[in-house]
Formats: structure tokens, sequence, C-alpha cells
């Protein structure tokens, strides 16, 4: 026991540590009250003794300054990329008075501004949220007001198919390194940032395979996904051991919308986003007859998710 009873009824507090005795009074007579004391005393200790870093609860900290803190303790692009609409709404607000009144008038002042969806400001809220969470971790703040934040349910968009005659005017359109991209696109379904990051590794050329370790999908479990005749026989004439699939100069590809942008123009095609290759690629599974479940697992959604099964007219 480290508590000591003084004369005078009043408890001490002796905590060895390393070999030091360490005494300090709880000032009170009450036992159960120094024993919470004595409790708190052993945890302070021990984190000097192990150089634990202790945060103190700051409600009043600006939102600027968490965020500096919260980029410094290492972060995504995708939360840089949200915070820079982020940021400057609530810079100068303390995160103690975030409330889901506040983040009403931010959802406002988004709609004031410029038209943006409702799936734009949700992921807006989301990187918000998250920031309010590592707070919490930090000991910044007791909890996250936005624990239970209802995101406003988006509008559900048919998506424009592209006929095989768009595909064959953008494959003639694009750049050599696009339109091995494209292919891959629509034949698998794959996201952008998965196509990507493929490697050669995660090719089987014997069983026909091409292995998603990359995944979006929730855990991160990969998948796997047939591999088409036409990306089959593009991949066999581009085979290599190792590295990424798809580079330009052998180099990595970090973002495609330049070129993208620019093979449409030649193609003379309506907009189209590259996205919309991943929603053609669903659309012709169902015209195949192929089930939910199975475009489910190819697409790599996860279990709440859903594929979208209109199709847009075109």
């Amino acid at each position: 026991m480290s508590l000591w009873r003084r004369p005078s009824g009043i408890y001490e507090s002796h905590i060895m540590v390393d070999g030091v005795r360490y005494r300090k009074s709880t000032g009170t007579s009450i036992k159960r009250l120094a024993e919470r004391i004595d409790q708190k005393n052993q945890e302070e200790l021990l984190a000097k003794r192990f150089q634990v870093e202790e945060h103190a609860f700051d409600p009043g900290m600006k939102f600027a300054e968490l965020v500096t803190r919260f980029l410094a303790a290492g972060s995504k692009p995708w939360h840089r990329e949200r915070l820079k609409v982020v940021l400057p709404y609530f810079a100068g607000m303390e995160i103690g008075h975030i409330s889901k009144s506040v983040v009403d008038r931010y959802r406002a002042h988004r709609h004031s501004e410029k038209k943006v969806t409702e799936s734009t400001i949700n992921h807006d809220l989301q990187c918000l949220r998250h920031i309010l969470y590592w707070a919490v971790d930090q000991g910044f703040l007791p909890e996250n007001p936005l624990k239970r934040l209802k995101l406003e349910k988006p509008r559900r968009k048919k998506r424009p198919v592209m006929s095989l005659e768009d595909e064959a005017r953008l494959l003639q359109a694009a750049a050599p390194h696009l339109q091995k991209i494209i292919i891959c696109a629509l034949d698998t379904g794959m996201r952008r940032g998965e196509i990507l990051s493929q490697l050669w590794q995660d090719v089987d050329f014997s069983r026909r395979l091409l292995y998603v370790t990359r995944s979006k999908t929730a855990g991160g479990e990969s998948r796997e996904i047939p591999l088409t005749k036409k990306l089959f026989e593009l991949l066999s004439k581009e085979r290599k051991p190792e590295g990424l699939i798809f580079t330009f100069d052998d180099k990595p590809i970090r973002q495609l919308k330049t070129g993208w942008k620019a093979a449409l123009r030649r193609a003379k095609l309506r907009y189209y986003r590259f996205k919309d290759l991943r929603s053609s690629f669903n659309s012709r599974l169902i015209e195949a007859g192929v089930i939910k479940d199975v475009r489910k697992e190819l697409m790599g959604h996860s279990r709440n998710e859903d594929t979208n099964d209109l199709l847009q007219p075109h």
C-alpha cells in the first residue's frame, strides 16, 4: 500500500519509481478520496518516467491549430484535399464550439457559394468529423460533437453508359498509355487509384486472373477479377516480372485529368467522367445477366454499398 496516514489524519502518497521514493500529501483525511489522488500521482510519475506525451484538455483551441497538429501527425491526401474547403470556414472557430447547428450553417454556406452536391458536402463533413475524433483521441476534447451527425442522403443520379461506338472513338483518340488504362477500367470496373497502383506481380497469367490488392473496400480486402480476352492480350504483350503495370515513360502516373479531357475533345464526345467507365462496366454486367452479388464482388463494393442498377439511355 502506498498511502500513509500522518498523525494529523492527512493521507500521504508514497510511490517508488526506479528505487526512488516520492512523497506527496493528498491533502485529505478521507481514505477513498486519498486513494484516487494516490492513483493519479502514480500515473503522473509513470508518465514522466516513460516520457509519455500528455495533451491538455483544450476545447478552446482554434480549429486551425488543431489542423496543424493533425497534419503534423500524418494525414492522407484525401484529408488535405478536403481541408482546402473546410479549413477556411472553421479556422478561427474554437473546437469546443463546433456543433451540429454550426454544421447546418456550413452546409447552407457551401450551397450559397456555388452549386455543389450533397455528396460533396458529406465528404467535407466526414473529414471534419474525422479530425474531431482525432482531437478526442489526443485529449483535446471529451467527446466528438459530430459523432451522431446524420449526413444528407445524396440523390442518386443516372450515370451515362459508354457505348461501344464511343469506346472505339475514345480509344482511337487517347494517348497510348491512356488507351491501356481505359481498356483496363472498362474490362475490370476497377477504380482509378486501384488501376494506377496495380503491380505485375498481382497478375496470374496462367489462371487469367488479376488480383486487386490495393482495394478501397472495407477492411482493405483484396479481390480477384477474371481477365477479358482483350485485357489478357494487352497485358501479355507488355508483360514484365515486377513493378507498376501502367506508367508513362517508366514513371508512375499520378493523375489522368489532362490526358482524359484531351482524348474526349479529340474524339468529339460528350463529357464522361473517368469514373463513368466503372459504371459502364457494371451496366454491361447487368446486360449480360450477371447477378448483383457477383457484380458487387467484382467491383469491390463493401457489404453496405450498392451497385447502381439504373441504366442511363445513351
